[in-house]
């Protein structure tokens, strides 16, 4: 299973003074000298943390894997396609949410979002559609061509009793068997810390895994090297 940094929150905490510091840039390099997979950033509408400047300088330094979440709108699908992620995963969004709230309902968009991917295919960017660990939902990216899925790991994250949080681990198990049978690869990620990591590990069949801010407040205190490496050895504690 890789792990995929997603640091977004360097960036709110940089914006929170319209500073330039921290520098998300800086972050991402410590983080790939660490042993992260792949760098993940989300290139808002409302340009809330990442802005344009981010994911243009991130694209020519890092050396991993850049992984792009947006929504599938024209000036976004744009940028991708000057860009040139390795990946884009297509994220719903609304403005007043805190963070990303559920899945891309691809059964109920999937015209357009066929286009999308038809789109970031022709500038050769793989895309991966942020879904609910739902058959149909599967079955819709596959029929559109995505690449890869991502799973909503949000109720399992959030999930109170032991007994709610593997009932949701089964679930998340069997949508993957289901998508990678279908061809697709599976990345999953929301909520994801260093608690219930230890319980997501057990499915073995997930490719990547997207964390951020949960390795991001473990590194306001003990700094992104550690926190990232003790992230890693829990992901590969085998």
């Amino acid at each position: 299973m890789r792990f995929a940094l997603n640091i977004d929150h360097i960036a709110t905490l940089r914006n929170a003074r319209a500073a330039t510091q921290p520098d998300p840039i800086t972050v991402a390099l410590i983080a790939e000298q660490a042993g992260v997979d792949g760098i993940v950033v989300h290139l808002r509408e409302d340009r809330r943390h990442i802005n344009e400047r981010d994911v243009r300088l991130l694209r020519e330094i890092i050396t991993t894997k850049l992984d792009l979440e947006m929504a599938a709108v024209d000036e976004i699908i744009k940028i991708a396609c000057d860009v040139g992620p390795e990946l884009a995963t297509i994220v719903p969004e609304r403005r007043k949410e805190l963070t990303t709230e559920g899945g891309v309902n691809v059964l109920d968009d999937i015209s357009h979002l066929k286009e999308t991917i038809i789109d970031l295919h022709n500038a050769e960017i793989e895309v991966s559609l942020f879904i609910e660990p739902d058959i149909e939902q599967i079955n819709a990216s596959a029929e559109i061509e995505a690449d890869f899925i991502e799973i909503h790991t949000g109720v399992f994250s959030n999930a109170i009793s032991e007994e709610e949080q593997y009932d949701e681990l089964e679930k998340i198990r069997l949508a993957t068997r289901h998508a990678k049978k279908l061809g697709l690869g599976v990345n999953a990620g929301h909520g994801l810390d260093y608690q219930n990591i230890k319980i997501f590990r057990e499915l073995t069949d997930i490719d990547e895994v997207s964390i951020g801010h949960s390795v991001i407040a473990r590194a306001a205190i003990v700094g992104i090297d550690r926190a990232v490496r003790e992230m890693i050895r829990l992901i590969d504690y085998r």
